[in-house]
């Protein structure tokens, strides 16, 4: 399957007066063509540093990208200048960011801010911007789009809000759009209506989507593969059948137990104890070593081996090597 994006040994550091955070650890994965691949993971586990050092759009400083490559169209972005990174930004990649209140121009109309991107990367005319944007918000399913146009952003809802902003994100026809949290700040009705929403534009335009999200039940309507990141890295990454039915690592494990189940009667929630490690030194092992059950010797001293379990299936854990299995086995 054709890539769109790859990202290979990405590294994010921010320098502080406390120090030195390692918020992306050596993150690696492909974005295919039309495809949905959804990054989860709890907070501050480096997931939208990862999106935002795709856009290059990472403060530095403080932060910085110490190492690794984002080819798109075997370009580096991370070599890129910025009028270079202007030119691909909303054009080729497009972000829709998390808060679509703070991420709109209070002071200017909806149709301004719609037209801005269309007029900047595809030089028309404003009469010519004006029909794409009418255009754009009929499919993201504004009504009356001809009034709303000449409207502000604090003139409509939430869920209308980040409507507009999948608009603005999707204009200039990208290849990729990164969704950071995109319903986080919607109700359960207003959310399904933006999933679905989702999967109706991927079908019409093709474009390949980054999800960003740590809610599984968003990742389960419209993921087709899933990358699970703790503390920087991605430790599991697979279809969505392998994520959901066959999970190997207790991270993954204890995500998906968390979660609340309407299927069984009075099922308990089991929630992971302890905390995430301090990034401003990580461990040397396996990150969520402290957090395992299943911890052992090794996985405070090395961070383990990639194991391929099949062709999209990977896993970052000491319990997949022969010796683990063994001692497991004997165990019981």
């Amino acid at each position: 399957m054709e890539n769109v994006l790859e990202v290979k040994d990405l590294h994010v550091t921010f320098t502080t007066y406390g120090g030195t955070v390692k918020a992306v650890r050596g993150v690696t994965f492909d974005l295919h063509k039309g495809e949905t691949l959804a990054i989860v993971g709890e907070s501050g586990c480096g997931k939208s540093v990862t999106a935002q050092s795709i856009m290059r759009l990472i403060p530095i400083p403080p932060g910085k990208i110490t190492a690794g490559s984002i080819l798109f169209k075997r370009q580096d972005l991370t070599k890129m200048k910025e009028p270079q990174m202007r030119n691909i930004r909303g054009a080729d990649i497009s972000m829709i960011f998390q808060d679509p209140m703070t991420a709109l121009n209070p002071t200017l109309t909806i149709g301004d801010q719609i037209m801005e991107g269309i007029i900047r990367h595809h030089n028309v005319s404003t009469v010519a911007a004006k029909k794409t944007a009418l255009e754009m918000m009929d499919l993201v399913g504004i009504p009356s789009p001809h009034v709303r146009l000449k409207q502000y952003p604090h003139q409509f809802s939430g869920g209308m809000r980040q409507r507009i902003m999948i608009a603005m994100a999707l204009v200039c026809q990208p290849e990729v759009l990164i969704a950071d949290e995109p319903t986080t700040a919607l109700d359960v009705t207003i959310q399904a209506q933006i999933l679905e929403l989702f999967k109706d534009i991927q079908q019409k335009t093709g474009v390949s989507i980054i999800l960003i999200t740590h809610d599984l039940g968003v990742v389960a309507q419209v993921a087709d593969r899933i990358a699970v990141m703790y503390a920087g890295k991605i430790v599991e990454a697979g279809t969505r059948r392998n994520i959901f039915y066959n999970p190997q690592h207790p991270y993954t494990k204890g995500l998906l137990n968390s979660v609340p189940r309407l299927d069984q009667a009075g099922a308990d929630l089991i929630p992971i104890p302890g905390s995430p490690p301090d990034l401003f030194s990580p461990p040397a092992g396996c990150p969520f070593a402290a957090r395992c059950d299943y911890a052992m010797e090794v996985c405070d001293k090395v961070y383990p081996f990639q194991t391929r379990l099949n062709r999209e299936h990977q896993v970052d854990c000491w319990l997949q090597d022969e010796r683990a299995r063994k001692l497991l086995t004997s165990a019981r």
